[in-house]
């Protein structure tokens, strides 16, 4: 059944283990581009991800933000081994799944599932609710032998509140939000540590949207979950993350604790994509300064030398034009005891209090 709520509560997650559970070092995934028909020719790449690290710890959420087409949703692919790393590395325990195939990946892929974005399409309408959170027994039958699997997908509806005697309807039959339940079930089936969500809740109604958040921070503390979660609603991603990495054309430029980026941002680019939240308070909004950003988005295929954001950046010089900025802690922050001191990648980061607090 649903829960009644439309509330965001955040679960928090246990303080992480040192030792992360996946790592990924200079992730880098280019999609060629080709021109002619008879005979094709190379001219070019579209660098969808170029040089993404970061770091998952067991029982954490890392949020993944960013505008559409910065590049969240093939990082979530390549952790999956859905598409093809073009360099880098997916470490999990220590591991490179990128490099594994056959019985190897399937393995690894036991421990790390995925729940996608649009629950309409990520179904097979022409299977049972029972059938498809039961297809992965199928795979790995060590799991679930035939004779408990009925039990077992009826023991997944249940928690994921769903009415366990659903089991023999179809997908068209549910909302949405059911249709997200179905999929969250499917995710858990195997008992992974790791879900990769991409976007799980953005095809949704707000006040679904809200009950799906709050049964993803309970299944977390309940089956002892990582989540790498990815959105472009900033607000969703504050109430589950506790750490969140900003993606800006392919690169991460802000990583850092949930409090750190929201409430101390250094990177101008976060800065601009937190003055845009919708606040209700007509007062604060009044107090609030608005970053308004000039010109598109540069093409992935030929982005800017230097720091990619530097064609929209209120700070460009030219040293952001001739120097990449590295994702560190800036040197102005270095050696201080302060929220502002997380990674960002700025040759001139600085704090500025851009989301209006109660104070």
């Amino acid at each position: 059944m649903s829960e009644p709520t439309t509330h965001l509560t955040k679960v928090p997650a246990p303080a992480p283990a040192r030792e992360p559970i996946l790592q990924v070092r200079d992730l880098v995934k280019h999609f060629p581009l080709t021109q002619g028909i008879v005979f094709r020719k190379l001219v070019g790449a579209v660098k969808a991800v170029d040089g993404v690290s970061f770091d998952l710890y067991r029982g954490e959420t890392l949020g993944i933000v960013g505008e559409s087409g910065c590049g969240k949703s093939t990082v979530a692919r390549l952790l999956m081994n859905l598409e093809t790393v073009t360099a880098g590395q997916v470490l999990y325990k220590g591991e490179d799944i990128s490099k594994l195939s056959g019985k190897a990946l399937k393995s690894v892929r036991r421990n790390i599932q995925m729940v996608f974005q649009d629950p309409y399409t990520s179904l097979n309408p022409r299977m049972t609710v029972g059938d498809i959170i039961g297809e992965p027994y199928e795979i790995h039958p060590e799991v679930a032998p035939k004779g408990d699997r009925r039990k077992a997908v009826e023991d997944l509806l249940d928690v994921v509140g769903l009415n366990p005697e659903y089991i023999n309807r179809y997908p068209h039959q549910f909302s949405g939000g059911q249709r997200q339940r179905i999929g969250i079930a499917r995710g858990l089936a195997l008992r992974p540590e790791i879900i990769v969500a991409d976007e799980p809740v953005s095809a949704l109604d707000v006040s679904v949207q809200a009950q799906v958040v709050n049964l993803m921070g309970r299944l977390q503390d309940e089956f002892d979950l990582s989540y790498m979660f990815i959105a472009h609603d900033l607000s969703i991603v504050r109430h589950i993350s506790d750490r969140v990495g900003v993606m800006y054309l392919g690169k991460i430029v802000e990583i850092g604790g949930d409090a750190e980026i929201y409430e101390h941002p250094t990177h101008p680019y976060t800065q601009a994509l937190l003055s845009a939240v919708p606040v209700p308070d007509p007062d604060a909004r009044e107090r609030r300064e608005r970053i308004i950003l000039v010109g598109d988005v540069p093409s992935p295929a030929n982005p800017p030398s230097g720091c990619r954001f530097r064609t929209r950046c209120w700070k460009a010089q030219e040293r952001c034009t001739l120097e990449e900025p590295l994702l560190a802690v800036p040197a102005v922050f270095r050696g201080l005891d302060s929220p502002a001191a997380h990674d960002s990648a700025c040759h001139f980061a600085e704090e500025k209090r851009v989301v209006p607090t109660d104070d």
